[in-house]
């Protein structure tokens, strides 16, 4: 069996009523598009339908944080390349990484951290992963070298933004 990638990604394109008066990317967006790509990705590359298990088993992730630094603008029509990963996961919860890129990937966009607690939608609380998620995230899982706070990530990406 071959193993499952732990970096995947995708390409979309930038919408006309996603964009602000200046025909760029609304902030929020950003946010939007990546965890789209993030659910279709999981979709393509895991077969993890995540409506399905909110559907059938009432069970889901919520958004408990988000941390998102802007780098430069995304336009109109353009096309991006969304990359996403699973930096860190516990009994609980998981922390998705998405970098969005030109199309080209030579230059970021923005880079989005976001915290998810596994959620029961019918009990309205909080959950542990079952032993299947757990070893699901144990062959996804892809942290960045070094552990590095989010803060750290987001120099690490201006330094190369400079150096192009």
């Amino acid at each position: 069996m071959q193993p499952l990638p732990k970096t995947i990604e995708s390409k979309t394109r930038v919408q006309y009523q996603d964009c602000d008066p200046f025909n760029h990317l609304n902030n929020a967006k950003y946010i939007d598009y990546a965890m789209a790509a993030r659910t279709e990705q999981l979709l393509d590359h895991y077969g993890f339908n995540t409506a399905e298990l909110a559907y059938q088993q009432g069970i889901g992730w919520v958004a408990a944080q988000t941390q998102i630094s802007y780098f430069y603008p995304a336009s109109w029509l353009e096309v991006l390349t969304i990359e996403t990963r699973l930096l860190h996961f516990s009994t609980s919860s998981l922390l998705m990484e998405a970098i969005v890129w030109d199309e080209q990937k030579s230059h970021t966009k923005s880079v989005l951290w976001v915290k998810l607690v596994h959620f029961d939608i019918k009990n309205q609380n909080s959950r542990k992963h079952s032993e299947a998620f757990m070893n699901l995230f144990s062959d996804i899982h892809h942290p960045i070298s070094g552990n590095p706070t989010f803060e750290d990530r987001v120099a690490s990406f201006k330094r190369s933004n400079a150096a192009m």
